[in-house]
């Protein structure tokens, strides 16, 4: 049997702490990892007594390196209108309570749209961010094009985008893309105690408050999501996305995975 591809434990009464499991290759969110957090969200969106939930990934490599660049490959422009990672990273910005990310590693493409579709960000000093796409091919279309530019103003999202370079930990607390930055150690322990602060605090005040300021921090939210995936349709057909996945698919020393 294959180890599931999150592990779920309750941590203090109203905390819940979300690992994602594949270390070997660095928690790549694959359709298999899809399918876990949506089950995940399903289970929680009755919780009443949750505060919150902090996700971070097995091993110290990586938070999540990307998307599974090999299934990524294969999909086409019905892929795209299908959402598949956008729709489940739309729902951990939705879910009613907080989401913390505790990062360590890489979080890179898909990793990266995984960690601002939460409400926080603790980094270790590991911490690698990135929306490398370009350099396959392809635009971050699970949220990237819209969330960075909340968190980091429209001009440095432009920058990080179009180049696809990585931010360590110090620039990432610098431009607004991490709320704390810890030994990488104490990332998952200070992501916790966030979560325990939170939890001390109005339950009904925390999601109502979490309510408010999505509402008012996503003006042409649908038109976004909707505009990503029409661009990003011809992009999974392209002969050039095919070219440029293959290269990296070749045996190298690299993170392993993208979008």
């Amino acid at each position: 049997m294959t180890a599931p591809r999150i592990l779920v434990e309750r941590r203090e009464p109203a905390t819940l702490l979300v690992t994602l499991n594949a270390p070997e290759r660095r928690n790549a969110i694959d359709q298999e990892m899809v399918d876990a957090l949506h089950a995940m969200l399903d289970a929680v969106a009755s919780d009443d007594e949750l505060a919150a939930i902090v996700i971070t990934g097995a091993g110290e490599k990586a938070f999540a390196a990307g998307a599974d660049i090999a299934q990524l490959r294969e999909r086409t422009s019905a892929d795209a209108a299908k959402a598949i990672n956008s729709t489940v990273f739309n729902r951990i910005e939705e879910c009613p309570v907080p989401v913390i990310a505790a990062i360590r590693g890489y979080a890179l493409g898909g990793g990266c749209e995984l960690a601002i579709a939460c409400d926080l960000r603790v980094l270790g000093e590991s911490a690698r961010l990135g929306q490398p796409e370009v350099k396959l091919g392809i635009i971050p279309a699970a949220g990237g094009t819209y969330r960075l530019p909340r968190l980091v103003g429209l001009g440095r999202a432009r920058e990080l985008i179009y180049t696809g370079r990585m931010v360590d930990a110090g620039e990432a607390l610098r431009i607004g893309l991490a709320n704390d930055v810890v030994p990488d150690a104490e990332v998952v322990d200070r992501a916790l105690a966030l979560a325990a602060a939170i939890g001390a605090n109005g339950r009904l005040a925390v999601r109502a408050a979490k309510r408010a300021l999505n509402a008012l921090s996503r003006p042409g939210h649908d038109g976004a999501v909707e505009l990503e995936s029409s661009l990003q349709g011809p992009l999974f057909d392209s002969a050039d996305k095919r070219a440029r996945m293959d290269a990296f698919l070749q045996p190298r020393d690299r993170p392993a995975t993208s979008q």
